[in-house]
């Protein structure tokens, strides 16, 4: 069966199982060009897409299409498989997306109105706990009309739908490959983007090559590429300097991107790229926890954090403190906590203890992922540090490879963790919406009637997303006197590329995800 698989994985390309070791490149391919490595410390949790809210979409996107999409330097949705999408009401309830003529997926199964509607309809169907589903509360069913045309009928007014259709939670799949009711779980996949995956190894590498039944937006500036899974940041800039790799993604820690901004002889064939980033970092409370569960406890642990101190020892001016859910740069943004806490203070914090009838010391268990690279850890030893000074708190600290970690909090088992969250798309529903309500991507239920039935709400109504500061800037009063989430920081985005390698700044897209196709090498072409 190896053996077979491996023989087919070249004249198949759209459906091949992901088996590592069959050798279907070679450093140089046909017509004497050097294939591109990029390395991440982000690997794909899941290859299908009905069941990723993750870090998962970073393949996704190059792999699978979507309806819409962010063309680089685009801040709203704009067609991809969509030859047109538009409302059809002022209400902001009936959503209508017309098809390109002609599209395929890569396996020549026809991409018409039927397979947009089985792709979406099967998210909903299969409704993985904490996954995409989530994006699509406000959809109510899909209809055809034709072969070409799909109509959304949303059952309340969101005018954040066409982002979500933009987001790689979207991904359209064939409705032969796979199936309405379930995961796909034969380690296949078949799409219809720039790239189809040649194969996968599990925590080693992904190796895609060009689809040339592709129609969308996207230029390649490559035949074809491979994306190396690493563990470890200082590992993956070691690749980078001995030449394995050519360009580097997610996972750079502040300690690297210092060394490699540097003028150094190590550094002479290198370049470091610097974006804005809207990606931010948190606390978690779970309110079910002994600890966790009391808000006297939040409120102190929000009154102690001294966010420019973390960002100053950690983080090296790699990021900076964020005093909202809601970053800099994105609607709705205030400095809510600061207002709220003013500076770090203990005595105001052995006050709230106090008036809240809690003894003290308090005992917390703080988890994080490796998911964000090595310098998670020295942030939470940091933050261990800052609440076990005030006497207040004795901290435990566990961090775990992500994998792992996910089992945990899905499963509700931390009291306090650290996530990151990288927009789904550019609007502040999108820092909000996910993490509140009884079912959120976090697995750890935030009930408020006033953010999930009034403001939230209220906001999607209105078209004009520049017109919704007010709903979140109260949002923001709400998370702050209850301290569910505590925002931690805001990070700027680096990429490292060889000096051979062009296309790095036009990389990212709105979703801070990495468009493959825009890499290539300057001696190449």
């Amino acid at each position: 069966m190896f053996y077979r698989t491996c023989l087919r994985a070249g004249a198949a390309l759209a459906s091949i199982s992901l088996l590592a070791g069959c050798g279907l490149f070679s450093d140089t391919e046909a017509g004497g060009q050097k294939k591109i490595s990029v390395g991440t410390t982000s690997e794909p949790t899941t290859l299908d897409p009905a069941a990723a809210w993750d870090s998962s979409w970073e393949l996704y996107r190059n792999v699978f299409q979507t309806l819409l999409s962010f063309p680089t330097g685009s801040t709203a949705p704009q067609p991809d498989a969509a030859q047109s999408c538009e409302f059809a009401d002022a209400a902001s309830k009936t959503y209508v997306c017309v098809l390109k003529p002609g599209l395929v997926f890569s396996n020549g199964e026809k991409l018409d109105a039927a397979a947009v509607k089985h792709s979406i309809d099967r998210i909903r169907l299969i409704d993985v706990p904490n996954g995409p589903s989530g994006l699509l509360n406000s959809l109510g069913s899909v209809e055809l009309v034709g072969d070409r045309t799909v109509k959304f009928h949303l059952k309340v007014a969101d005018a954040t739908f066409p982002f979500i259709l933009a987001t790689p939670a979207a991904s359209l799949v064939p409705p032969g490959e796979y199936p309405r009711n379930s995961l796909r779980d034969d380690g296949r996949v078949v799409g219809s983007g720039p790239y189809v995956l040649r194969s996968y190894s599990k925590g080693k590498k992904a190796e895609l090559a060009g689809n040339e039944t592709y129609d969308g937006y996207a230029k390649r500036q490559n035949d074809s590429l491979t994306i190396r899974y690493f563990t470890d940041s200082a590992a993956m800039v070691s690749a980078l300097r001995e030449k394995e790799i050519q360009a580097t993604y997610r996972g750079l820690d502040a300690n690297e991107v210092v060394e490699l901004q540097r003028k150094k002889p190590e550094n002479e064939d290198l370049r470091l790229i610097e974006t804005v980033g809207t990606d931010i970092r948190y606390l978690v409370f779970n309110a079910r926890d002994t600890n966790a569960g009391k808000l006297p406890v939040r409120q102190a642990v929000a009154q102690l954090v001294d966010r420019g101190e973390l960002v100053s020892k950690v983080y090296q001016g790699t990021a900076e403190p964020l005093y909202s859910m809601v970053p800099k740069g994105i609607v709705g943004h205030t400095t809510e906590f600061f207002d709220h806490y003013g500076d770090p203070n203990v005595a105001k914090a052995r006050k709230i203890l106090a008036d809240g009838g809690v003894e003290t010391p308090v005992r917390l268990d703080l988890w994080y992922t490796d998911r964000y690279g090595s310098t998670t850890a020295l942030e939470f030893k940091e933050l261990k540090r800052q609440l076990e000074a005030s006497g207040l708190f004795k901290v435990k600290v566990t961090g775990k490879p992500e994998a792992e970690f996910l089992k945990g909090y899905k499963s509700g088992s931390y009291p306090v963790f650290g996530r990151g969250w990288i927009p789904d798309f550019p609007d502040p529903d999108n820092y909000v919406a996910p993490f509140v309500g009884e079912n959120n991507v976090l697995a750890t239920p935030y009930v408020n009637d006033e953010i999930t039935k009034e403001l939230l709400p209220a906001s999607r109504r209105e078209s004009d997303r520049g017109a919704v500061a007010k709903d979140f800037q109260r949002v923001q009063e709400i998370v702050a006197e209850e301290v569910r989430l505590l925002p931690l920081w805001q990070g700027k985005l680096y990429i490292a590329v060889s000096e051979e390698m062009g296309g790095g700044e036009r990389a990212f897209d709105p979703q801070s995800i990495m468009q493959m196709w825009e890499l290539y090498r300057k001696a190449s072409w």
